[in-house]
């Protein structure tokens, strides 16, 4: 017998049977009509009836304890976290009536708290009502003009090519990918103890522990020290010899790399998660001398800072002259209301992909709904001068900063920037009680109950201890929260053996 034959015979048979078959199919399949007819009688628990806001705590906690995961925490970490049933300015409120004042802005992000501006729901409301949904390379919308001709306005220079992800994460994937693509080039340099993203390339990107959950195996990343080392210092030199030795080092790196093999340099134009660092005055424009010396695409990730946390619209802002190639941001774009973020390119790099596809995409991409979200937002903080009240309270911020840290033993330092502020812990011998990859030291356990036993809720990442509240608090609610938190203090001086 022929083999090919005999498969053509069968695949002409298999063809006669499934359109012969389809005229009456469920009497022919009993397996696949019993799977059909339970799908069409598939019924929703009693439950599920109750209008939203209306299961009881046991309810919810029964639902969370079967089906919920965790991300970044532990599984069981679900069990002791606040049942939060609803917001209202920059406080947080539970299941059983408590309010925390939200200290970090939740993940660096609800910055405009949790009474939304009546703009920003109507213009939701409004584009949900007339356009929920559109493809972006299917067709163009009014919301998605408005939103690119804007931040193109406000952010600097010829920064004018703009593409609207959903994440921070994938903001950081265009980024990269265009950068490859424009340059030809592979390889990214970034920081360590950075964060960029938790998806394939963002994750390898970031210079933390979490790059170590994906295998720490994509290729063509390459880690830089920042020129403030965690454990190490340049003794006796000057802040202006500490950052031409930092810079010096990015440079040996890149020419023992290959500059014809790096695309790109991405750093937190502050970095958030790891410290709140801020980079020392002159490194940023060294860094830009030093891309455009070897044609290497600057990219400033303003994932977290973007939108005024800083003091500035973008933190990059505070380096006077510096221009990145592309910007990324997230979080603030929308105030976390809805998911969207940006990356945003200069008009060079925008024109080489009028002729050549950018390589990357997502079904959400361009989301019509979130970027009515972000394009009232965006609105919002420049006319009602959210940057500049962000400038009148950083004083208060960074005094209080201080007056904690001086009053507190278990404070090493402390680093400030607008409203962004973090306190390094250190033990009575100097040394870390924990670094972000152990598990949680028990003075930190003590620590969090004594935090959420005062009314704040927030970003726990030891060592580090961070402070950014929503950008809308008043001085009053800012001054409250510093006193919440000096009474959570005194349990970690304790806790900690001082």
């Amino acid at each position: 017998m022929n083999p090919k034959l005999s498969t053509a015979a069968m695949q002409q048979a298999t063809r006669r049977t499934i359109v012969k078959g389809s005229q009456h199919w469920p009497h022919k399949s009993p397996a696949l009509s019993r799977v059909m007819d339970n799908q069409s009688h598939l019924k929703l628990s009693p439950e599920h009836d109750q209008p939203m806001g209306t299961w009881s705590t046991e309810q919810i906690r029964n639902a969370t304890s079967q089906s919920v995961m965790m991300t970044w925490a532990p599984g069981k970490a679900k069990h002791n976290t606040p049942l939060i049933t609803h917001g209202e300015g920059v406080y947080l409120y539970d299941d059983q009536g408590k309010q925390y004042l939200d200290w970090t802005s939740q993940a660096v992000c609800s910055n405009v708290g949790y009474t939304l501006p009546e703009s920003v729901l109507q213009a939701t409301l409004q584009q949900m009502t007339q356009l929920p949904f559109l493809y972006g390379g299917l067709g163009l919308c009014e919301t998605r003009a408005r939103l690119s001709q804007l931040i193109a306005e406000i952010l600097p220079g010829d920064l004018q090519g703009m593409v609207f992800p959903s994440s921070g994460s994938e903001a950081n994937e265009a980024a990269i990918m265009m950068a490859r693509r424009y340059t030809g080039k592979y390889k990214v340099i970034n920081w360590y103890r950075s964060y960029h993203g938790g998806t394939a390339n963002s994750q390898q990107a970031t210079g933390d522990f979490r790059r170590w959950y994906g295998g720490d195996h994509v290729p063509g990343f390459v880690k830089a020290f920042h020129p403030n080392p965690l454990f190490w210092d340049l003794a006796g030199a000057t802040p202006e010899e500490r950052t031409q030795m930092a810079l010096n080092m990015l440079e040996e790196q890149i020419l023992n790399e290959g500059p014809d093999t790096v695309a790109m340099v991405q750093f937190e134009s502050v970095i958030g998660g790891g410290g709140v660092i801020v980079p020392p005055p002159g490194y940023m424009q060294g860094v830009r001398a030093i891309c455009d010396k070897y044609n290497i695409v600057m990219h400033c990730d303003e994932v977290m800072v973007g939108f005024g946390r800083t003091g500035k619209l973008f933190g990059f802002q505070h380096n006077e002259g510096v221009i990145p190639d592309i910007v990324t941001a997230a979080k603030g774009i929308t105030a976390a209301a809805l998911p969207l973020s940006m990356t945003a390119c200069r008009k060079h790099i925008m024109e080489y992909f009028e002729d050549n596809p950018l390589g990357w995409g997502s079904t959400y991409q361009a989301h019509p709904v979130a970027m009515a979200c972000a394009y009232e937002n965006v609105k919002y903080l420049i006319q009602n001068d959210i940057i500049g009240h962000v400038q009148r309270l950083a004083p208060i911020l960074e005094d209080n900063t201080r007056r904690l840290a001086e009053h507190h033993p278990c404070i090493k330092q402390y680093r400030c920037i607008g409203l962004f502020g973090c306190f390094d812990v250190a033990n009575p011998d100097g040394s870390n009680p924990q670094l972000q990859h152990t598990a949680i030291d028990k003075a930190f356990v003590e620590y969090k109950k004594a935090y959420t036993a005062n009314g704040l809720i927030g970003l726990m990442r030891p060592p580090h201890l961070h402070v950014a509240p929503p950008l809308v608090i008043t001085e009053d609610e800012l001054l409250d929260g510093f006193e919440r938190q000096d009474k959570a203090l005194y349990v970690l001086d304790d806790a900690l053996g001082y």
